[in-house]
Formats: structure tokens, sequence, C-alpha cells
């Protein structure tokens, strides 16, 4: 007992999610009276080393439907808006983040916009956003091996067939008397 074997294999080394509210705010060239409606599109991101943190820079556009004119006309802004972020990402065992370190960021949470107002003739937006962070390194595995006999069971015939090379001719006429 005590055979194994060491397999190197690439790996979730790491794993960390992080809800961000951000404040932003626009500014339209007309006298906003009502925001009508207002969504985030285009959200793109990409995540790299920084030092023994993980960097995300990402960036996503807001359109604003707002009317102005005494609420007699409507027009939609959009901003393109940038963003970037640091992750303290907690590795396991001995790992470390290195420059071989594959990473993984993905959205958990879609930026949304959970809050806007007017204020002073500027559109003031709060979006929630959640991303999560996967660091994929290389790891060991031990797993037990079984002995490299050969497996096969061996099969034999229950039915034992007899090969006669030659019939005789006595044998012919006795069956034919019987």
């Amino acid at each position: 007992m005590g055979n194994y074997k060491e397999i190197v294999t690439k790996a979730v080394v790491g794993k960390a999610k992080k809800a961000t509210n951000l404040h932003l705010s626009m500014t339209p060239d007309e006298d906003v009276n009502t925001v009508l409606g207002c969504w985030v599109i285009n959200h793109n991101f990409k995540g790299m080393k920084e030092g023994d943190k993980v960097g995300v820079d990402g960036a996503f556009d807001v359109n604003v439907w707002y009317s102005y004119n005494d609420d007699t006309k409507t027009k939609v802004n959009t901003k393109r808006f940038s963003y970037h972020e640091l992750y303290q990402v907690p590795l396991k065992g001995e790992q470390t983040l290195s420059s071989n370190s594959e990473i993984m960021v993905r959205s958990l949470k879609q930026p949304n916009v959970s809050n806007v107002n007017i204020e002073n003739g500027k559109i003031m937006l709060d979006i929630d956003k959640e991303l999560g962070v996967e660091i994929v390194g290389d790891t060991k595995i031990k797993v037990p091996v079984e002995d490299l006999e050969d497996d096969y069971e061996e099969l034999v015939d229950d039915d034992i067939v007899e090969q006669i090379d030659q019939v005789s001719d006595e044998y012919l006429e006795v069956k034919d008397n019987e």
C-alpha cells in the first residue's frame, strides 16, 4: 500500500468577490426636468497582476433618458465611465501570484443604476456591481495508483468442441442403423 503518483495540473488557487457602489454624475446640455429611464450597457473588464494584488480595469456606458423644456421634449444622453479596482485575493496553501498565474474576472452582478437624482443641473447616479476574481495556477495532487499488472479477466469457453479430422464410414453406418 502507499503507491502514489503526483500530478501537476492547473487549478483555482485563489478566489474573491467584491461588490462596489459607484457615485457618478452626468451634465447634459439641457436643464433636466425629469429622469425617465436609466440603463447600463457595454460593460467590459480585464484583470492583471499588480504586485501581490489583482488590478481590474473596466468600463461601461450609461444611458439616461430625460425630459426637458418643461417636460415637452425628451433626449437620451450617453456617457462612458471607466474604473480601476484592486483585489487582494487570498491564495490557498503556499501559492503565490506570479506572472504565470491566469487571472479570470467575471461579472457576478452586472452594473445597474440603483438611484438617480437631479442636483444643480447634474444627473447624479448610484451604480451597483459585483465582480468575482479567480486565480488559476499550477498545483500538485497525489493520487493512489494500482499495480500495473494485466487486469484482463481470462475467459474460458464452457462448451468443449471436439474437432474431427476424418470421418470413418463405420461411424456413418452405425448412425444409419440406429
